[in-house]
């Protein structure tokens, strides 16, 4: 097992099931109310924000596999999670990966079923996925969103934020974690200032409008278990979606993975 796997296995994991207070978007800004409308909330049974989400069809919300800690409902039509004006909606499936064990095993992806079908509208849309296997440049300016902290030590916030994050290339991250899961895509974190935290997991990384990734881990604090948000030794890691389309089809089209 290489460092990375022991590493997340042991804290951040760890940090997701005690701590689920919210994303920690670093110095972005807060999303405007007009775009991004394929953002969800995934909450518990309490209506407590535990991971972020992507509607990418009108009965799936997509989000990271770790974030099955016993989603209820997926939130949409606002960025602003105290707003009473939002669509909640039950959960009715969720469908792992079945090849998820750890973050560190990759495979980290989920979809969530919901029990009444979303209409696209003014306030909510879906996002797109890719068509294909692709893999991003080096250097490639994408984003990322997500509600809550937005620094180690900060409050939590209820307004959906984004920050833009380059792609960083397989072999720079590969050397910063000494290894890598399959099919991840580094983008922000190392070398800079802007990035995710433990807690933000399930969001998109979007680029030119493409759900291309899915948060999926960083490096926490060994002796609190903490996420470290104070960035620059580790690129942050996500999912690759287009590594798993074929997977992804036969769930939207109804087939169990």
């Amino acid at each position: 097992m290489f460092a990375l796997q022991q590493f997340v296995v042991i804290y951040a994991l760890t940090f997701l099931r005690q701590n689920v207070l919210g994303s920690k978007i670093i110095n972005g800004k807060i999303a405007p109310d007009n775009k991004m409308l394929y953002m969800a909330s995934v909450q518990d049974y309490r209506g407590y924000h535990i991971c972020g989400g992507f509607l990418v069809s009108e009965n799936f919300v997509m989000t990271a596999a770790h974030c099955d800690l016993y989603p209820t409902y997926v939130v949409l039509g606002n960025h602003h999670l105290r707003s009473a004006d939002k669509l909640v909606i039950q959960i009715a499936e969720k469908y792992k990966h079945p090849y998820y064990w750890v973050v560190g095993h990759g495979y980290d992806i989920m979809l969530l079923k919901l029990s009444t079908p979303v209409r696209p509208s003014k306030r909510i849309q879906f996002i797109r996925l890719p068509f294909r296997e692709m893999t991003l440049n080096e250097n490639e300016k994408c984003r990322v969103a997500g509600w809550g902290k937005i620094n180690t030590s900060g409050n939590v916030v209820d307004d959906l934020r984004v920050v833009g994050v380059s792609v960083i290339s397989p072999q720079v991250c590969r050397e910063r974690w000494g290894g890598l899961p399959p099919n991840v895509i580094c983008a922000g974190g190392y070398n800079t200032t802007k990035g995710f935290c433990q807690g933000d997991s399930g969001g998109p990384l979007v680029w030119k409008g493409m759900a291309v990734g899915i948060v999926s881990y960083n490096r926490a604090i060994p002796e609190t278990k903490l996420g470290n948000c104070n960035y620059p030794d580790v690129p942050n890691g996500y999912t690759d979606i287009s590594k798993y389309l074929n997977w992804i089809r036969k769930i939207l089209q109804g087939k169990k993975s």
